[in-house]
């Protein structure tokens, strides 16, 4: 599995062989069975990690137990808790495998080494934090003005692969519409 996260790395920074060692060493392998949980409600989470192989979704449960997918996270994505790892609270979040999946584990105080060992290392990590608060950005904006179709239409195009691996349920409750109006959206986009 570390190669898999080696490949990953050398795609974006360049790194000595020392600092891969470095990064092996205290890196935790995690295999997760569908429908697993990697994170629940309640816990602390005190890890970022890596998807290695598989896909997990990270999600809340309201009052009436309606769940609400906040993100998806397949191979070579990372997934956490960002809240509760930096603040050291309880999560709100469940963060489940949808599928039989490995993950790459590094703890809070790991990750902070890792980014004061190994510059490159840390901007990349800055790099990926700045995406996903520009993509968070833009899908609260697209929540607020895209109609359900057009919330859909994103989603293929900004997540091809990832349509045909996500249960319907899931991913009409990432969209925020009905699981019947996601059936409805793909009848009548198949039919175009």
């Amino acid at each position: 599995m570390f190669e898999r996260f080696r490949r990953y790395l050398e795609d974006k920074i360049i790194l000595s062989e020392n600092d891969y060692q470095l990064i092996k060493s205290i890196s935790i392998v995690k295999k997760l069975r569908k429908h697993q949980f990697l994170l629940t409600e309640g816990d602390v989470c005190t890890f970022n990690a890596f998807v290695c192989e598989g896909f997990l979704r990270k999600y809340s449960v309201d009052d009436k137990g309606t769940e609400h997918t906040v993100y998806f996270a397949t191979e070579n994505w990372w997934t956490a808790d960002r809240q509760s790892l930096m603040d050291g609270t309880p999560s709100k979040y469940y963060i489940e495998a949808i599928e039989d999946s490995a993950v790459l584990l590094i703890s809070k105080s790991n990750f902070e080494l890792l980014s004061e060992k190994i510059p490159p290392f840390r901007d990349m990590v800055n790099q990926l934090i700045q995406r996903s608060l520009n993509a968070t950005h833009e899908r609260i904006n697209n929540t607020f003005i895209s109609t359900a179709e057009e919330k859909y239409n994103h989603f293929l195009k900004s997540f091809p692969n990832l349509a045909n691996r996500t249960p319907r349920h899931m991913l009409a409750s990432y969209l925020g519409i009905t699981p019947e109006t996601l059936s409805r959206i793909r009848k009548q986009v198949s039919g175009k």
